[in-house]
């Protein structure tokens, strides 16, 4: 068994090269080994020279095609342009089997290039899973095996242990140990039951489930991740976006250069050696498969990166601000004291009007105070009338009075009178008022969500200089929370466009601000910042497309792992420019002026820094990184 186990590895890597291998790469593969067969025979004088001209003609094929192709449509002369003019500079100068060479040597190298990248695409898919095909629909007591295509919304799937999940959807009976890891990075499997909403991709490890379906085929959160992974290469990193426009203005200024040598020296393989050493091939190299590879790294971690950009905004961000409520705290509020400030109401009565009032509001703290009458069996009424007021509360009609529910700018702003400072440290006061008068306040508590310190002081370890935590709550809630977490600043009693206000003035101060919060109610502060982060995106569509980066789950950890792989990235390119580029480029153009090498040499030794890109950039995918 431990010899199948360890196997396999190399088995799915041998059937990751197959399925990479293409019609068109065998042809390429061809195109390669005829045009070396033949400069070798040409070389051993066993061919003649006509058969070795049609050879490189065939090997250029290629190369001139995508060459013109960018000349004509992007306006540019690429490194194709270039390899094409420094094989024949050097067959119609005399250097005939270097051309060829060279010619093949920089095939070589594209093929490598192309095969690397395109391998670290495929690898998207392979870290995150794949959705089966085919679903088992249960209908009027019998099974039968469906297309995925052909399933329809309410439609009940049947999924058995060892099974992936194959639609979104809800739990109708059966109870089943699912690996959620495709989605949401976690490595401890769930437990679902009745109600509980599952995802496609998912495993089934133990048990049994009936699902209703609610989305299938590419509506589905897996789709939905695959496709922002996969598009997520057409945003360009700043340090992408430099290498291509260098790449662009290098080629003209080389060939300058090596006119000017040419006319000083006369002598064609010293130009044809140099033109092997100046070719701007790997600066198109250093940054692509990073980037691709670093996101499918995070993709695997349940975390959601819509593009390079976002990648090298995240790894040079030196501010971090925090929504409080779902993103530091656990967003799990309870009722832990209910205060009347009248006679003539009791605290269940207080609580019953304020749970009437609150019972159509989605906010967690109105969903707390509803929670907390229904734990207390209180009837709580229907109410007549309901209004949300942005930022403060609810307006409510209950059984003919007007009731208020909210913070005190919402007693104030309708005329109520508050005759005492309410302040319980830690605790939000939420205040209700009954026909204008103020008759109790609710406290309700929220606890820090686990690791949140942990966290925070990983992130200042990183290099984040500032950490500020935004809220709407009261500052002495605000206060309370941010003790012990090592936070910069407290900004408490916000509205949603104070937030904004708060991150634009960190960015007049310089900072490069990242913005973490729910990426639902914080979407115009998520906006506003260099690179907005949501939590908590697992079956939230709002989540995946309010934030440049969006986490699968509520774990605080996984920003110090998105951060940690953005960090990495960013120093891999770092490597790919000055040590695979730079460092090696120098060294060749040095040892071509003093003649220490010529065409062929410097052919062979060109591959030196293709392949440390190579190498350099996959390793992402496996290397280890604190927290992914």
């Amino acid at each position: 068994m431990s010899d199948t186990v360890k196997a396999r590895p190399r088995e799915d890597s041998g059937a990751s090269l197959r399925a990479l291998m293409t019609g068109e790469r065998w042809i390429e593969v061809g195109r390669i080994v005829l045009t070396g067969a033949v400069a070798l025979l040409y070389w051993q004088q066993l061919a003649p020279i006509y058969i070795l001209w049609i050879a490189v003609a065939i090997g250029l094929y290629p190369l001139v095609k995508t060459g013109l192709i960018d000349l004509f449509t992007e306006r540019k002369i690429g490194t194709e342009i270039f390899v094409t003019i420094a094989t024949l500079v050097a067959v119609f100068g005399g250097e005939t089997v270097a051309g060829a060479v060279l010619m093949v040597i920089i095939l070589i190298a594209e093929f490598i290039a192309e095969l690397n990248t395109e391998r670290a695409r495929a690898s998207i898919r392979a870290l995150i899973g794949s959705v089966p095909q085919t679903a088992i629909v249960r209908e009027n007591g019998k099974e039968r095996t469906v297309p995925i295509a052909e399933l329809k919304v309410g439609e009940v799937v049947l999924v058995r242990t060892g099974e992936k999940i194959p639609v979104d959807g809800l739990v109708l009976s059966g109870t089943a140990s699912v690996n959620q890891a495709p989605i949401t990075g976690e490595s401890v499997p769930q437990d679902k039951v009745n109600g509980a909403q599952v995802f496609a991709g998912t495993i089934v490890e133990a048990g049994a489930l009936d699902i209703r379906t609610e989305t299938v085929g590419g509506d589905t959160i897996f789709s939905r991740i695959i496709a922002l992974v996969e598009n997520a290469e057409a945003e360009q990193a700043p340090v992408q976006k430099l290498a291509d426009k260098v790449a662009s203005w290098l080629i003209p200024a080389v060939f300058i250069f090596l006119i000017v040598v040419f006319l000083m020296t006369r002598d064609v393989s010293k130009i044809v050696t140099l033109m092997i050493f100046t070719s701007p091939a790997e600066l198109g190299l250093a940054t692509p498969i990073v980037m691709i590879a670093s996101i499918a790294r995070a993709a695997r971690s349940g975390i959601l990166i819509k593009g390079g950009l976002y990648l090298e905004l995240l790894a040079r961000a030196d501010a971090m601000v925090f929504d409080k409520t779902g993103t530091l705290t656990a967003n799990k509020p309870q009722v832990v004291r209910i205060q009347s400030l009248d006679a003539a109401w009791s605290e269940a009565d207080v609580l019953r009007l304020a749970a009437a009032a609150d019972r159509r509001s989605a906010h967690p703290l109105a969903k707390a105070v509803v929670d907390a009458a229904a734990d207390r069996t209180i009837v709580v009424p229907e109410p007549k009338s309901y209004e949300q007021v942005q930022g403060r509360g609810v307006r409510a009609t209950v059984e003919g009075k007007t009731v208020l529910v909210g913070n005190p700018a919402l007693l104030r702003e309708s005329g109520v009178a508050l005759t005492e400072a309410v302040e319980d440290a830690g605790r939000t006061p939420v205040h209700v008022a009954v026909d204008g008068a103020c008759v109790g306040v609710i406290y309700i508590a929220d606890t820090l969500r686990p690791g949140a310190r942990e966290a925070l002081a990983a992130l200042r370890a990183s290099g984040v200089k500032r950490i500020v935590m935004l809220t709407g709550d009261n500052a002495a809630t605000a206060k309370a929370i941010a003790t012990g977490l090592g936070v910069d600043e407290v900004k408490a009693d916000l509205m949603p466009e104070d937030k904004v206000s708060a991150i634009t003035e960190l960015q007049r101060q310089g900072y490069r601000v990242a913005m973490i919060g729910d990426g639902v109610n914080d979407a115009p502060a998520l906006a506003r910042a260099d690179i907005g982060i949501a939590m908590g995106g697992g079956g939230t569509q709002a989540a995946l497309e309010a934030a440049d980066i969006a986490l699968m789950t509520d774990d605080l950890g996984k920003i110090v792992a998105a951060r940690n792989i953005a960090r990495r990235a960013y120093r891999t390119i770092q490597e790919n420019l000055w040590v695979g580029v730079g460092v090696v480029h120098v060294l060749g153009i040095t040892a071509a002026l003093m003649g220490w090498i010529g065409p062929i040499q410097a052919a062979f030794i060109h591959l030196g820094p293709d392949i440390l890109v190579f190498v350099n950039s996959v390793k992402m995918l496996r290397v280890k990184i604190p927290g992914a």
